[in-house]
């Protein structure tokens, strides 16, 4: 009888010892580190096992690999085709996180019961298959060709794949799978590694689609080890602020498409609603004019979209003024307060800023600079800013109105929602007046851009 080896390994990020510590030498982490038994299972006790006869693969120069063209799943959800890049890849491995609560398991059960026409199978280790049915039952669809399987074993849910051959999987989650060849915990590293390196090689070998839904930790990455990221073919993160009722799906990852595509859902008694224009439900439609408020023309991936951009500013009342954003990066606001002080002469250092970006998204595009400063000024100055006026423009550290990329795209989408005029830079180059109906006012410095709005 062979001698039982063991490890320690951080379940925080996966790193691999051979005896305990105390702290983490990858992710500085405190007290992560437990024992795990290593065990080799014999090659015939793999779940899944291709018919296919291994041999020795050859190099091929570059330029005579055929280029096969990519043969994609279209599917009824057309934000997450989008998220996808075009729909779903054959074979493909994706890796679904969020935090709890959020709607991971509805978003995917909605797409599972869509798919009329495909063979499903819905594997659920954290929930009875009479909770499945009710929640299929409130999104107010049923799909004959969807499979419900509540197994956790790995060996037991290939036995039901070969019966059920799917098109397409979903598993919910990978951390309550677990498999008899390791002797630790469903959701240690070891067990997580295990079973998605047999998921992968599943998908690759017979062509179908793998949805893993993850969990994620308190810092708000994805549990089990980094390594499984690099496993899985695309990463997608399931965002949004449960006092919102909009739901963003991002794209961190994607060996088959664009990472800076992003899919909105709009969350309802029946499920997830998808939001075909996100410039709608992001603009608060008043009926008089507040000051503080501005709107920026911004792009996730290649889709433009308007967003409401509030701002806050007061005497600080403690000494201290404090400084405060929601779905901005706190410190380019920093940065803009200061060159509003030093290059604009500003004094806004003895006051409490506040920054809000509605509908509750997170938006890092530095085309906003010029909205936020606008929202900041017209706070400031207990003066309101026209209706009908959009910004989309990057601001300097030497005060400075820089251009932004795709300016044609965010031009047409203020003008397609009815905006009269946009401030944009004039550095900006062949942006022509006669090729919109919405006025283009091309500015070099922030001076400029305030004269235009407040006179």
């Amino acid at each position: 009888m062979s001698k039982t080896k063991t490890s320690f390994f951080c379940q925080n990020c996966g790193t691999e010892s051979p005896k305990w510590v105390g702290k983490c030498s990858s992710c500085n982490e405190w007290n992560t580190y437990i024992e795990e038994i290593i065990q080799k299972a014999p090659k015939s006790a793999t779940p899944f096992s291709s018919s296919s006869s291994q041999r020795a693969a050859k190099p091929h120069k570059l330029n005579d690999i055929e280029r096969l063209e990519e043969r994609r799943i279209m599917l009824k959800d057309e934000e997450m085709n989008r998220v996808l890049g075009g729909g779903i890849v054959p074979g493909s491995l994706i890796l679904f996180g969020g935090e709890p609560g959020i709607g991971k398991s509805t978003l995917l059960l909605q797409l599972s019961v869509s798919e009329v026409d495909k063979t499903i199978l819905y594997i659920s280790g954290e929930e009875s298959e009479q909770q499945v049915s009710m929640r299929a039952d409130r999104i107010g669809s049923k799909n004959e060709n969807c499979y419900v399987l509540t197994e956790t074993s790995i060996e037991n849910i290939f036995i039901q794949l070969e019966a059920v051959k799917p098109d397409l999987l979903v598993i919910d989650s990978i951390q309550t799978v677990h498999t008899s060849m390791i002797d630790s915990s469903p959701g240690s590293v070891s067990q997580v590694k295990a079973c998605t390196a047999e998921f992968l090689k599943y998908a690759k070998e017979s062509g179908t689609p793998v949805f893993l839904i993850g969990h994620i930790t308190k810092e708000g990455s994805l549990a089990g080890p980094k390594v499984l990221e690099h496993m899985v073919d695309a990463v997608l993160v399931f965002e949004g602020d449960r006092n919102h009722v909009y739901r963003l799906v991002r794209s961190v990852k994607n060996r088959f498409g664009s990472t800076n595509e992003l899919g909105i859902y709009e969350m309802v008694s029946a499920g997830l609603r998808q939001v075909d224009n996100p410039s709608e439900i992001l603009i608060t439609n008043n009926d008089e004019q507040l000051s503080g408020i501005s709107i920026a023309s911004t792009i996730e991936g290649v889709r433009p979209m308007l967003i409401e951009v509030q701002a806050l500013v007061s005497t600080a009342a403690y000494g201290t003024p404090q400084r405060s954003t929601t779905g901005f990066d706190l410190r380019r606001l920093n940065m803009l307060l200061a060159v509003l002080e030093k290059r604009c002469g500003f004094n806004l250092g003895a006051k409490d800023v506040f920054l809000n970006i509605a509908g509750g998204i997170k938006v890092n595009d530095p085309a906003l600079d010029l909205a936020v400063v606008c929202a900041i000024m017209s706070s400031n100055a207990n003066i309101p800013i026209t209706n009908g006026i959009a910004f989309s423009a990057e601001l300097s550290l030497s005060g400075e109105i820089r251009p932004v990329s795709r300016i044609d795209q965010r031009i047409s989408e203020a003008e397609k929602m009815g905006f009269e005029s946009i401030i944009i830079s004039k550095y900006n180059k062949g942006v022509k007046q006669d090729n919109y109906n919405i006025k283009v006012h091309q500015v070099g410095k922030i001076e400029d851009a305030i004269r235009i709005i407040f006179g």
